[in-house]
């Protein structure tokens, strides 16, 4: 069994790389059944959330039968872990073999969920961002944001950045490691003039009310959006699904925990049918994304394992040799 670190996960994998992984993968399909979801009740604290999530590589596209690998991802989301200095979202992945079952890999699953959570939006941004997109937002400081950045600006050219965030410390600082990383950005103190501004809005915080609001945006603008995991969660009005044309990661989830779409439906402000596709439609070619430079798109996702087993295997095969010693590669 090989252990894998922050450092290996990083060592493995780039972009826009990963974005092609995750095509490929969501092209061919997995078996991945619904992720459960268990809220953890802390005294005198917010309540934290336990994610598993499973899924398992099939033999080919569309078999029923287990291919090479599976794997399972133990999530946990503790919303005041900032406060401790510690990311909110934290976890391990166990990469094992589908054929016999042997545990192949334990991995640092919070490198590796902010890597394929990021490769996931720009693979649908891939779809349904302008192909001249060039200013991008990005709402939320947190550890996934730097991610997002990198991703997107990996598919579109992206030449300007800006930063909002509630607490403008924590802007601040990503606003410093863009800078290390190469990646000019600016902070953003009106919220509403950024967003009429950007080509793409990406958004990634753990706010249970709007914090992007539909009038503010402007033709041709596409929104990402991969914060809100929980139907009692949202990061844009009721106006941002009247105006969009609407994808998700997959229809499963985003009709299970999307409170972005789930919210909007109960409001009978949107149908189900006007979810039109999810990343594998898209990637297979079933549906179509953008249409026109004017219209406005949003991307929700709320994570799918299908994407977690992808980076796994990606990171595992990347260093796949021998270790006599069982020592972390690095």
């Amino acid at each position: 069994m090989r252990m894998f670190d922050g450092a290996a996960v990083d060592g493995a994998l780039s972009y826009p790389a990963l974005v092609g992984t995750l095509r490929a993968a969501f092209a061919k399909g997995a078996i991945a059944p619904q992720r459960h979801h268990h809220a953890v009740a802390l005294d005198g604290r917010p309540e934290a959330t336990l994610l598993l999530m499973p899924a398992w590589e099939a033999r080919e596209a569309g078999s029923p039968f287990a291919g090479r690998y599976m794997g399972l991802k133990a999530v946990t989301v503790y919303p005041d872990n900032a406060t401790r200095g510690q990311p909110a979202v934290l976890g391990t992945y166990l990469l094992m073999s589908a054929e016999t079952g042997e545990t192949l890999a334990v991995m640092d699953a919070t490198r590796l969920t902010a890597w394929r959570t990021a490769a996931a939006s720009a693979l649908a941004s891939r779809y349904l961002s302008r192909p001249d997109a060039a200013r991008l937002l990005m709402v939320g400081a947190g550890a996934l944001a730097p991610f997002l950045v990198r991703a997107h600006a990996s598919v579109r050219p992206i030449r300007e950045v800006a930063v909002w965030n509630r607490s403008r410390p924590r802007a601040e600082a990503l606003v410093a490691e863009l800078a290390r990383a190469g990646i000019a950005a600016a902070i953003a103190d009106d919220l509403a003039a950024a967003v009429a501004e950007a080509d793409i809005v990406s958004t990634a915080t753990l706010s249970s009310e709007p914090v992007v609001r539909g009038a503010w945006l402007q033709s041709g603008t596409h929104l990402d959006c991969v914060g809100a995991f929980k139907p009692t969660m949202r990061e844009t009005d009721d106006d941002v699904a009247r105006r969009a044309r609407i994808f998700v990661d997959t229809r499963a989830g985003a009709f299970a925990e999307a409170g972005d779409i789930l919210q909007s439906l109960d409001a009978g402000v949107i149908g189900k049918e006007e979810v039109l596709g999810e990343l594998a439609e898209l990637c297979r070619g079933t549906v179509q994304g953008r249409t026109s430079a004017e219209e406005i798109t949003l991307f929700k996702s709320v994570g799918a394992s299908i994407e977690d087993l992808a980076a796994a295997v990606a990171v595992y095969e990347h260093w796949k040799g021998p270790d006599p010693a069982g020592l972390t590669p690095s």
